[in-house]
């Protein structure tokens, strides 16, 4: 492959950093904004962020893409750009299931810990910043590294766009050189280096959240003195 393809391809791995990052950002504040208002005491509000969370988890995020970026523009007279078309597609759809991560580590926390909130009369914000999600956060790892990889998995679907991501510009190479194999094969490779970055980051996270949490303090054992003449040696 020649030194410009090549560059070709890097772009597309650029492109697709930078859309997995914002994707990520928009797709985590989603989870815990909706994740925590499905266990809030108004009805209401449970009613309205469940709602939002079966209809993008129910629907396409291809047929998202295409809502955002086809669709949207000549009811609102305006055009996103590809990259935040498909941020935004992808961060909500994406939000959706991550809504559910946190929903369920929240409803994980021990009845107990809530209860000890109220008694000590902490507000509501209180005890979800101090009790609960101290708690709730080590345990929502693990599915959302799972998440993570989806969405990496994910951001090829922009290609559809004409977004110079990895896959598009990896197509634009095969054209060129009519050799699908070999261009394939480095994608598929690229992919898992960067879907094996981020599983070792997300572990480490997790080990360091996870460092210490139900732990007793470690005590030194107290010296004892045996008086003298006893008899005991």
């Amino acid at each position: 492959m020649t030194s410009g393809l090549w560059e070709r391809v890097l772009d597309g791995v650029w492109v697709t950093i930078q859309l997995l990052v914002l994707s990520a950002l928009l797709a985590t504040a989603v989870s815990f904004v909706v994740g925590i208002a499905r266990t809030h005491r108004l009805w209401i509000v449970r009613f309205l962020a469940g709602f939002y969370a079966e209809v993008f988890r129910g629907t396409s995020a291809l047929v998202m893409i295409f809502w955002v970026f086809f669709v949207l523009p000549p009811a609102f007279g305006w055009q996103l750009v590809p990259l935040w078309a498909g941020t935004l597609a992808l961060g909500l759809t994406y939000g959706a299931y991550g809504s559910e991560i946190v929903r369920g580590a929240l409803a994980a926390v021990d009845p107990a810990q809530r209860e000890g909130g109220i008694a000590l009369s902490f507000t509501p914000w209180q005890r979800m910043k101090l009790i609960l999600l101290p708690q709730a956060v080590p345990e929502m790892v693990p599915p959302f590294s799972n998440l993570l990889i989806e969405l990496l998995k994910g951001t090829a679907l922009v290609s559809v766009m004409g977004m110079g991501d990895l896959a598009f510009s990896a197509n634009l190479v095969r054209l060129a050189l009519q050799e699908s194999a070999e261009i394939y094969t480095y994608i598929l490779l690229i992919y898992f280096v960067i879907a094996f970055l981020l599983t070792r980051s997300m572990r480490g996270l997790e080990k360091k959240l996870k460092a210490g949490v139900g732990k007793a303090p470690k005590k030194k054992a107290a010296a004892v003195r045996v008086p003298e003449g006893s008899g005991v040696s």
